[in-house]
């Protein structure tokens, strides 16, 4: 995520050629400066160096001979090797997906991301392009990835409630709400209520309690869709009603090819939180390791199953 592409030295790079205001906004080098700072000064107080520091970053005019129609180059945000994301699949032969964007939320009658896709056959690239380029400025600090390590990991997901057919949909709440009455039936059958010497015997005696009861399971938060950045799977439809995304050269129904979120756990179910992970499912490094916030949250890139070649679609949540 981030970090440098194997990206030919002698192919261009690609730019943003829409016409937006460009040289104003969060400077890429300070968004990268704060967040160091946040790192290294988790737990305790910013020193008056940081603070200082801190203070220093604003939004505003920063780089004005950068006129709103010059090309600008894109942001690279991700590269996936098909060797290891099972359901990665592009054109024939072509092994390696480069995503870009511009971080700019001002494309189209919509105002979005634009974004870049890039396929490529990995044993092709020879001489690697370096320095890479980069836009100077962000619109939003949140368009600007955090160079992380991509650790593929498969699940399984299930299509988003509202799109089972309704048969489907009465057995699942049927099923829902048979766990509810088995709680409350160990709930009702308990035995009466221990009596502690000290608050700190009950303290205790609470913590192993809840760390022995099962986590309450339903069908969208534990078993549907997975949340976080991912490629494949199902596309959940929680802020608005299920639409279709079809492609505009064939009309084919396009699944999402690649998943923006602005969380890796959402809180509301520790069933998707890797294991590794599960003593630290409050550190803002598990939960949120990439800094990205797009839209209202959640973006998904759409492609076109017939021929990954056809334009590819947003879609938001």
């Amino acid at each position: 995520m981030a970090g440098p592409l194997l990206w030919p030295a002698d192919e261009p790079w690609p730019v943003c050629t829409a016409v937006h205001p460009k040289g104003t906004g969060h400077l890429l080098a300070d968004v990268r400066l704060r967040r160091r700072i946040q790192e290294d000064a988790r737990g305790r107080e910013y020193t008056e160096e940081e603070q200082r520091l801190l203070d220093g970053m604003t939004k505003g005019n920063h780089v004005s001979g950068l006129h709103d129609d010059a090309p600008l180059p894109m942001l690279a945000v991700a590269q996936l090797y098909a060797r290891e994301v099972p359901n990665l699949v592009g054109p024939e032969g072509q092994d390696l997906l480069q995503v870009f964007w511009c971080p700019f939320e001002v494309h189209g009658d919509d105002r979005t991301i634009d974004v870049v896709l890039k396929w490529r056959r990995s044993a092709d690239v020879g001489a690697v392009l370096t320095p890479q380029p980069e836009p100077p400025v962000a619109g939003r600090a949140e368009c600007v990835p955090t160079m992380c390590v991509v650790h593929p990991e498969q699940v399984v997901e299930h299509e988003y409630l509202g799109l089972l057919d309704e048969e489907l949909q009465e057995e699942i709440d049927e099923w829902e709400e048979g766990l509810l009455d088995e709680e409350e039936e160990d709930e009702d059958g308990s035995s009466s209520p221990a009596s502690y010497a000290t608050y700190e015997e009950y303290e205790a005696a609470m913590a192993a309690a809840r760390a022995g009861e099962p986590e309450e399971i339903d069908y969208m938060s534990d078993l549907s869709i997975a949340p976080g950045w991912k490629v494949g799977g199902f596309a959940s439809w929680h802020l608005t009603d299920p639409a279709p995304v079809d492609c505009q050269v064939c009309g084919t129904a396009m699944p999402p090819l690649l998943t923006v979120d602005k969380w890796e756990c959402d809180g509301a179910s520790r069933s998707w939180l890797p294991v590794e992970d599960r003593d630290a499912d409050n550190d803002p490094r598990v939960l949120d390791p990439v800094g990205v916030y797009l839209g209202r949250g959640l973006m998904r890139v759409h492609t076109c199953p017939t021929d990954p070649a056809h334009p590819h679609r947003l879609s938001f949540q």
